[in-house]
């Protein structure tokens, strides 16, 4: 597979370079950067948009839509020809990435003892970025197992060692790049027969790191299954480029392993996509069923092209239920396009595992506006795959936000370009997101309930709603902490922070740390809100600041922030607060909540000294409100 296949081929890269460092507008420069780091691109062109958007930032230009995220490189091999790579990649990736680079092989000393310059960066990731050379293994060929597993796990335990020394340090996530072998095997095919054979032992090295790595709360950038899965080419433990210049990863390869970096960078910011939006005709099946008819469609066994489309509905359906949304949108007549997923038995995807359902003879892209609407989610949550080239460039034209993979032909290799684009990249993964199509799905049927309800108030006692609020504890912090790290619209500071903040917050005993569940007669939402207020020196001893307050999209309107809101304010007034102190920092996507605390009866105060610039702070007196009325059952842990 080509390098950043999914993306599309400019006509003229160049020339759209060399005009848009003409622009005299140092914003349009920076915006011109980051739609042209869209497009596929080879080391040169990647440079040359770095250096445009570096212009537009030094020129005063703002990262408009990106998440600023801080990330430092620890690394035994050469990577600083790679950066520029990474940060173009944030950029396709709606992350705007400042990228600091530790002196060469000196990630020991970075962090176990002192480097001012890390610490001034103040990363919010490290990549800890190591080749197979470096402190290798090397034991004898006889070795046998104990010998091998007990070199295996010492190498481990030094790695956990640095993972704790980074996460204490600088309360940043740890990102833990695997080994790609750079030696060819001396027992050929026998390689992996023999313990200490120099390819088994990183092999092993590797599982052992994984196994680790899901312990400790590290991610992995895991570049050995890159290499086996899509092939090096010699991009990888090149020798050449090894021994002039000690580089691992060769410049022809640094457009894909930037990308590999910046999409574990945005699942860490939250901008990771959540839903995969479906044609039908020629995507989901071959032939169109409104001239061929159900018989006449080519899907399922029997031929290459229905068992190739069949296997493209077989990876949506897993993704569906690994927790990404499932949409359809489509140009067809609504009857004849669902008679398909209720009746052709080759089927894999059914109508129930599918969120939105939209066929009808619109615009793709205002379908698509009205599918993000439905869902309550963004535009740049959607990935939208459809197999005509003509709708593709429509849509890519009419909303930027939405991705849209630039598929082949033949449907055989959709399911590898979906998954090689790196969309739906995670940090974690958790029975709630195994539930969450279902989720959406039953939001849908809470939709249509309130359309079919006479009044508002009745719809939401029919609901039968019941909260669920607890502190947030081990079992918790996982799912909390994504859930911090991706929501963006219902959040009213968008702080992010790692698994190790999450921690210290639940272990904090002056702290309110609560995540909570809903459930309603039609089944359950899972975490649907999260609530940290602590003490903050610039307030009260007797105050706390709500430094996190976020809700998930699909419960809105059913009155979930006045229930959440009574149980933070009883769990603060127990642990002594006379009033909470709640804060909102104006982003570009939460708007929606731009008027929360004000709803919930809060009142405006000076902002405390050292507050963001366009912070607004609302005050709480515990003593003096009466709390606000919901129809929900609420139940504490």
């Amino acid at each position: 597979m080509d390098q950043l296949a999914w993306l599309p081929t400019h006509s003229d890269l160049g020339a759209a370079l060399s005009a848009a460092r003409r622009l005299p507008d140092p914003a349009a420069r920076l915006a011109e950067a980051i739609r042209l780091s869209g497009f596929r691109r080879d080391f040169t062109a990647t440079g040359r948009i770095d250096r445009l958007a570096a212009e537009g930032l030094a020129a005063g230009g703002r990262p408009g839509g990106l998440t600023p995220l801080r990330l430092a490189i620890l690394a035994s091999h050469t990577v600083d020809h790679l950066v520029p790579a990474i940060r173009v990649a944030g950029l396709d990736r709606r992350v705007a990435l400042a990228v600091h680079v530790a002196p060469y092989g000196m990630y020991r000393q970075a962090l176990l003892g002192e480097d001012p310059a890390l610490a001034a960066f103040d990363p919010q990731l490290i990549l800890l970025a190591l080749d197979a050379r470096d402190a290798p293994i090397d034991l004898p060929l006889d070795s046998g197992e104990e010998a091998v597993a007990a070199a295996v796990a010492a190498r481990v335990e030094e790695l956990r060692g640095l993972w704790r020394r980074a996460k204490a340090r600088y309360g940043a996530q740890v990102v833990q790049q695997t080994l790609v072998p750079a030696d060819p095997p001396l027992f050929g095919s026998f390689e992996g027969l023999v313990p200490a054979a120099p390819t088994a032992v990183i092999e092993r090295l590797n599982t052992a790191l994984r196994a680790a790595a899901r312990e400790e709360g590290v991610l992995l950038l895991d570049l050995a299954w890159q290499a086996a899965h899509f092939g090096s080419a010699g991009a990888l433990a090149d020798p050449v480029r090894w021994h002039q210049a000690k580089q691992l990863v060769s410049p022809a390869a640094a457009p894909l392993y930037g990308d590999l970096v910046a999409r574990v960078a945005a699942a860490v910011a939250g901008q990771a996509r959540k839903c995969l939006v479906l044609d039908l005709d020629n995507t989901l099946w071959g032939g169109v069923i409104g001239d061929d008819g159900l018989d006449g469609i080519r899907l399922g066994q029997g031929n290459a092209t229905g068992e190739a489309f069949l296997a493209f509905q077989r990876y949506a359906a897993a993704l569906g239920r690994r927790g990404i949304i499932l949409a359809v949108c489509s140009k067809n007549n609504p009857e004849v396009a669902e008679e398909a997923f209720a009746k052709h038995p080759e089927m894999a995807l059914r109508r129930g595992d599918i969120a939105c359902f939209v066929a009808n003879w619109n615009d793709k892209a205002g379908n698509l506006r009205h599918i993000a609407r439905t869902l309550n989610i963004g535009l740049d949550s959607l990935v939208f795959v459809d197999d005509n080239p003509a709708e593709r460039e429509i849509v890519r034209r009419e909303l930027p936000e939405v991705a849209v993979p630039e598929v082949p032909e033949d449907v055989a290799f959709y399911p590898e370009i979906v998954a090689a684009a790196g969309y739906f990249e995670t940090v974690s993964f958790t029975a709630d997101d195994a539930a969450r199509g279902r989720s959406y799905a039953l939001n849908a049927e809470r939709a249509a309930a309130l359309e079919q309800a006479t009044d508002l108030q009745g719809y939401l006692r029919s609901l039968a709603m019941t909260m669920l609020a607890k502190p947030v504890g081990p079992a918790e912090l996982p799912r909390v902490t994504q859930l911090i790290n991706k929501t963006n619209q219902f959040n009213l500071t968008t702080r992010r922070y790692t698994e190790a903040d999450t921690e210290r917050f639940s272990s904090d005993p002056g702290t309110v740390m609560l995540a909570f569940r809903l459930r309603d007669r039609f089944g359950d939402n899972g975490l649907i809100s999260v609530v940290i207020a602590r003490p903050d020196p610039a307030l009260a001893p007797n105050e706390l600041l709500i430094d996190t307050w976020l809700m998930s999209c699909r419960v809105l309107g059913r009155q979930v922030e006045e229930a959440t809101l009574g149980v933070v304010a009883g769990h603060a007034a127990r642990k002594g607060a006379a009033a909470l102190v709640g804060e909102y920092r104006p982003t570009a996507k939460n708007g929606m909540v731009a008027e929360h605390y004000a709803k919930l009866g809060f009142t405006p105060m000076p902002a405390p000294e050292g507050a963001e610039p366009g912070a607004t702070f609302w005050r709480y007196e515990l003593s003096a409100v009466q709390a606000p009325e919901h129809f929900i059952e609420v139940e504490a842990a």
